[in-house]
């Protein structure tokens, strides 16, 4: 019997096959190899003074398994924010930047302790790696599990109209505000180290915590990228939004605000990150592509240009340019610390303070107490540590796994991660189901999830109580514009 040619459109046991399937497909291998194998091989194989230890090979099995991982984020067919930007942060800030660095025996921070607590360092994170991705294995079998069954799903929440015209109304008066205090818009496109002096100079620095002056400069930036992302979201869906003078003015408004507020130049680089992720991501809410190219990009973009982008952060007198004879040196002398500050975390406990048993997670949640309310209150765990260190600088990170493991340990780190990735992927899942252009306009979720994507960079580098500020203000906005009731009278449409 002759055999019969597929029918047009349809691939083998009758699967459809379209232009953008093939494409993946045909990208799918040098993808995930360049990804897991190629990057981390090419970097392994430089030629630097590093010792090839344990320490290395653990780096460089994190480098391959976050690498594969991530591929297998870009790759997938339904769109797992949360999941992908867990992985983008994790192959290259605690993947390749730190493998670069064992390779040139150079790193940002020092690592004070023995190479026995590094060594440890990278192999919590890897565990803690493996204990995400068993909650995303959890979450997926309890919802294959409940797939049969007759539970109703939760009404969504929604933006109410009014309420969204309050929040910009606050978003303007807040900026404005901040923008007065130091010294009118043209601060914001100097450098970093001129908005930090003007913060200074306007007497709204928090004292010697960084978390109380990212509180009090989150009011000027928060709620206007949350207006402009509401607003985004309202266009973008409704053909009735884009018919409305009002609507499309008061976007080009929020456009401009943001443009002062939420520009590079002035941000740090992990808050504009934040920005770029949830923008492109309500302007695209169903785009595949343009999701595995954020993705992709965000790869180079964070290994290639992070290192460079120190040029936003001075003004003139006090840039220094890079000057490197190795490619991967400006990932061994910026700010990929988290490896090495996970470490020196180890040896801090180790050195007479041992576990906090809770206490620096509960300082995070309670940030706004102030201190003469709670005298002891915990310092930021990077601060903490540095100190301890003696460096100069204390503006250091401390990514969730030194954060978890201090507070908990192993065993408390482990389930923290297990617990982080079972949420990602319940929220992912809730969020392409819902997060489509013929969802509502109101639907909140279409905005909540590209926001907290992006955010996830900063919470997942530390420390925790400089990101609360952020966090506490985006709720309040959340929570003022949220509204349960079906009332299609009153929420955006």
């Amino acid at each position: 019997m002759p055999l019969r040619p597929f029918p047009p459109g349809q691939g083998e046991w009758g699967r459809v096959t379209t232009p953008r399937t093939l494409l993946s497909r045909a990208l799918s291998v040098p993808l995930a190899l360049g990804f897991s194998v190629f990057l981390p091989l090419m970097v392994a194989v430089q030629p630097g003074a590093g010792a090839k230890d344990a320490a290395f090979y653990l780096q460089l099995a994190l480098a391959v398994y976050s690498g594969a991982r991530l591929s297998a984020m870009v790759l997938t067919s339904r769109r797992k924010l949360l999941q992908g930007s867990f992985w983008l942060f994790v192959y290259m800030a605690m993947g390749v930047a730190p493998l670069a660095q064992a390779v040139l025996g150079q790193v940002p921070t020092p690592v004070v302790g023995p190479r026995s607590d590094l060594t440890e360092a990278i192999a919590l994170v890897l565990a803690g790696c493996i204990a995400f991705d068993v909650g995303v294995l959890i979450a997926r079998h309890r919802h294959a599990g409940r797939a049969g069954g007759t539970g109703k799903e939760p009404k969504p929440v929604k933006v109410h109209r009014r309420r969204l015209q309050l929040l910009t109304l606050f978003a303007f008066a807040c900026s404005a505000l901040f923008v007065m205090k130091l010294g009118g818009p043209a601060v914001f496109f100097s450098s970093r180290q001129e908005i930090i002096a003007g913060i200074e100079e306007a007497g709204v620095s928090a004292g010697d915590s960084q978390a109380g002056q990212a509180f009090l400069r989150g009011f000027g930036t928060v709620p206007a990228l949350l207006a402009l992302l509401l607003y985004t979201r309202w266009l973008v869906t409704s053909t009735r939004a884009r018919r409305m003078p009002s609507v499309i003015a008061t976007w080009g408004a929020l456009a401009a605000l943001n443009l002062v507020v939420n520009n590079p130049v002035s941000n740090p680089r992990y808050w504009f990150l934040t920005v770029m992720f949830s923008l492109l991501f309500t302007v695209f809410p169903v785009s595949a592509a343009m999701y595995r190219v954020a993705l992709s990009m965000g790869v180079v973009i964070a290994l290639i240009i992070f290192p460079f982008a120190d040029r936003f952060r001075y003004d003139e007198k006090n840039y220094r340019p890079v000057e490197t004879t190795s490619v991967l040196e400006p990932m061994a002398l910026k700010d990929y610390d988290q490896i090495g500050m996970f470490a020196n975390t180890i040896t801090y406990a180790r050195s007479g303070p041992g576990q906090s048993y809770g206490r620096q997670l509960l300082g995070s949640v309670f940030f706004a107490v102030p201190r003469s309310v709670w005298p002891d209150k915990p310092r930021d765990t990077g601060v903490m540590v540095g100190q301890w260190m003696g460096t100069v600088n204390t503006n250091l990170s401390s990514p969730i796994w030194a954060e978890l493991w201090i507070d908990f340990g192993p065993l408390g780190m482990s389930a923290g991660l297990m617990g982080m990735g079972y949420a990602a992927a319940r929220v992912d899942r809730r969020y392409a189901r819902r997060a489509t252009r013929r969802a509502p306009p109101a639907s909140l979720i279409s905005v909540v999830v590209p926001l907290v994507a992006g955010y996830s960079f900063i919470l997942l580098r530390g420390p925790l109580l400089q990101a609360s500020g952020r966090v506490a203000i985006a709720m309040v906005c959340l929570a003022l514009v949220a509204t349960y009731r079906q009332d299609s009278g009153k929420e955006i449409r």
